[in-house]
């Protein structure tokens, strides 16, 4: 919703309770890309609930770090590399399985914000060349009113694949405890917990993720907004089709890269590409390594699981009270100065390609 909500198609609050519904139905439009979690990545007869809580640890604590330095990073990922780091330490290498690691994760998650940023920059261009010679308010209020359909989609896109690795993370401990028989689909009410957690987490509002994607990283207009929601879905389905957990995060962001670009190389802060990208590239094995800790603290039994508990719950509650130091919320998250775009003439060389 980040790009609708910059523009303006779409107030913040009912922005993110759209988003929300539309995350809830994609959760129960496929199960394909659960399966590869519950299925492919680790081998699930190695792995222990311990071990799995230990992987969740790890995702949500690097999660907490990038939320706070506003960096929109790859939950998909920090939760990969966390449950990776986990099995790895509790069973050995062998129990994780990094020919699949690789094709359905690394691969993937290498391609798709390049994939995403030339599609859209593609779209932004054919959509400025062929609403040049259009009256530019009817055509900003037509792209206005289409974002709100295509924020739509990206939503229900988010749905079918991140709410699927909630499902997967579930499933394998159902299969782990001998609840579920190896190879199983998440039941209905593992998906509806999981829609569910992923709607209302959406409507909470990450602000300061939609900041940086919908004002820091370029100036954006209806037009560009369009084309980056409309390319993100596209890829996102394709994706999930296919059974590839791919990072939203990354996506979008790599689409709304394309969409800046489509106007004006100069009109993105290139600077900011290049923090996302460290962070896209440490979440994983940073993750993993988390995980890997908090993996060998649980297997102490008890004690090691209150200990990793506590420590969680106590970066928790620190990185909340450092966000509100400076908070960002529905009412001020388009409150920060967006790139200018240099011109050299008038509106027809400024969206020039």
């Amino acid at each position: 919703m980040a790009t609708s909500i910059a523009t303006g198609a779409l107030p913040p609050r009912v922005g993110v309770a759209v988003s929300g519904v539309f995350n809830l139905v994609g959760a129960f439009l496929s199960v394909t890309v659960a399966k590869t979690i519950s299925g492919g990545l680790v081998d699930e007869a190695q792995i222990t609930p311990t071990v799995i809580f230990a992987g969740l640890v790890g995702a949500v604590l690097w999660n907490l770090v990038t939320w706070l330095l506003g960096l929109p990073s790859s939950s998909s990922h920090a939760l990969f590399g966390g449950l990776i780091g986990a099995t790895w330490a509790a069973a050995g290498v062998h129990a994780v399985h990094f020919g699949t690691v690789l094709s359905k994760v690394l691969i993937p998650a290498i391609l798709s914000p390049f994939v995403a940023g030339l599609v859209a920059f593609t779209g932004t261009y054919l959509a400025y060349r062929l609403t040049s010679r259009g009256d530019q308010p009817i055509v900003s209020r037509g792209y206005k009113a289409g974002q709100v359909v295509s924020a739509s989609m990206v939503s229900l896109a988010h749905g079918t694949n991140d709410a699927q690795k909630t499902m997967g993370v579930v499933t394998l401990t159902l299969i782990t405890v001998g609840l579920l028989p190896p190879n199983s689909g998440p039941p209905v009410w593992v998906i509806l917990m999981a829609g569910l957690a992923i709607a209302v987490g959406t409507y909470v509002g990450g602000w300061r993720i939609i900041r940086t994607l919908g004002r820091r990283i370029t100036r954006i207009e209806t037009t560009q907004g369009f084309a980056a929601e409309t390319s993100s879905t596209v890829v996102i389905l394709v994706s999930t089709h296919f059974g590839y957990p791919l990072s939203t995060t990354q996506v979008v962001s790599g689409a709304v890269f394309g969409v800046g670009s489509a106007r004006r190389l100069a009109a993105v802060r290139w600077s900011l590409a290049g923090q996302m990208v460290l962070a896209w590239a440490f979440t994983l094995p940073a993750a993993a390594i988390v995980g890997s800790i908090a993996g060998r603290v649980a297997a102490a039994g008890a004690v090691g699981i209150v200990i990793v508990a506590v420590v969680a719950v106590a970066v928790a509650l620190t990185t909340y009270v450092l966000a509100r130091r400076q908070p960002v919320t529905a009412a001020n998250v388009n409150n920060v100065p967006t790139p200018q775009i240099p011109t050299t003439g008038g509106r027809a060389e400024e969206r020039a390609c």
